[in-house]
């Protein structure tokens, strides 16, 4: 039974310019000790996702619309708030994407660890002060016990990056969502950091759902992978599935992005078009616009269902855009050149 699994989970926006459909029938699930990348660019829905399970979305004007989380056999989606803050903080941790803004400018680091450790646990002052201590080293920060005293302000970005790493990991939680936790580090921490990560993993079995860019931490760190567009699931499958076996077109331009896989000297490929407006009806595939491969229909008809291609594989199908031929075949000529979809490995530190 898996640890955390969702179905046809639907977030919506209600604005002065229209309903927002921010997440549209999402699902997924994760096992216990397994890593979940999603992927995508800026406005697909991969945050919107995460701070729906946890009902971190501002109401109104969001709103849940449908769908379920299951987690341990509990509804997230059904608890009473009561219920929730027995989950959030220590069964279910969050590293957010921007630390100034998620720490309290006006507490000392060691409060707001500290603070995380007693309202879930029995634990005292001094134990919990170790505790704290403690984290911050693991996480790299030099000379945690004096540092732990500080106040956000005295951080540079990526220390305070490591402080929220620390936060979220201290109370040693079941699910960890890290919602771009490694932006602000250089490549060596970021290593370091993902490390913990995984040592965590092996130890306590912890799951993960790792929402970022880079893909090249996906192909590092990934068992599964979710690419949305547009609220929605494009493709799903291991990461070998999406990397090696890419089927929709807005995968394979994604993986284009890349900018390691490029030649030196070459003009970068971008996705051209911008994504859709979300708060307008969308018809038949939300990527339509955008695709470059030849249009064999006009953008009518349902939302393309998951088509299951085998072995948890699993792709938006498309009606109207012939996808069968390799991206290079439909790219401009000095765009084509080196493509990667299918033929090449991903490179570490990738960003789409």
């Amino acid at each position: 039974m898996a640890l955390l699994e969702v179905s046809g989970l639907t977030t919506h926006f209600h604005t002065r310019n229209g309903v927002v459909r921010a997440v549209d029938g999402v699902s997924f699930s994760v096992d216990r000790g397994e890593t979940l990348g999603i992927v995508g660019e800026s406005g697909s829905g991969k945050s919107v996702t995460c701070y729906s399970l946890l009902r971190l979305i501002p109401e109104p004007p969001g709103r849940i619309e449908s769908g379920t989380a299951m987690f341990d056999g509990q509804d997230l989606l059904q608890m009473t708030q009561a219920q929730l803050r027995q989950v959030r903080g220590k069964r279910i941790s969050m590293i957010f994407q921007d630390p100034m803004t998620s720490l309290n400018p006006y507490l000392r680091i060691s409060t707001q660890l500290v603070e995380a450790l007693q309202v879930h646990s029995d634990i005292d002052d001094k134990a919990a002060l170790a505790k704290a201590i403690a984290a911050l080293e693991e996480v790299g920060i030099p000379e945690a016990s004096r540092r732990v005293r500080s106040y956000p302000h005295e951080f540079s970005g990526g220390m305070r990056q490591r402080v929220m790493i620390a936060m979220a990991l201290i109370t040693d939680p079941d699910l960890l969502i890290a919602d771009e936790p490694t932006t602000a580090l250089d490549v060596t921490v970021q290593a370091q950091i993902l490390e913990i990560i995984r040592q965590r993993q092996e130890k306590l079995g912890t799951a993960v759902i790792l929402v970022t860019h880079d893909l090249g931490v996906v192909a590092g760190t990934c068992d599964k992978v979710n690419v949305m567009y547009a609220g929605r699931i494009m493709e799903s499958g291991t990461a070998e599935q999406v990397f090696y076996e890419a089927r929709h077109p807005y995968t394979r331009a994604l993986q284009k992005t890349i900018p390691s896989l490029q030649k030196k000297g070459q003009k970068l490929f971008t996705i051209p078009g911008l994504p859709p407006d979300l708060a307008k009806p969308i018809t038949g595939c939300a990527f339509y616009p955008r695709c470059p491969y030849p249009k064999v229909a006009g953008p009518v008809g349902d939302v393309p269902v998951l088509r299951d291609l085998g072995n948890g594989h699993c792709h938006a199908e498309c009606h109207f855009c012939d996808s069968t031929a390799p991206i290079e075949s439909v790219l401009p000529e000095d765009l084509a050149e080196d493509a990667v979809v299918g033929d090449a490995a991903p490179a570490e530190g990738g960003a789409a």
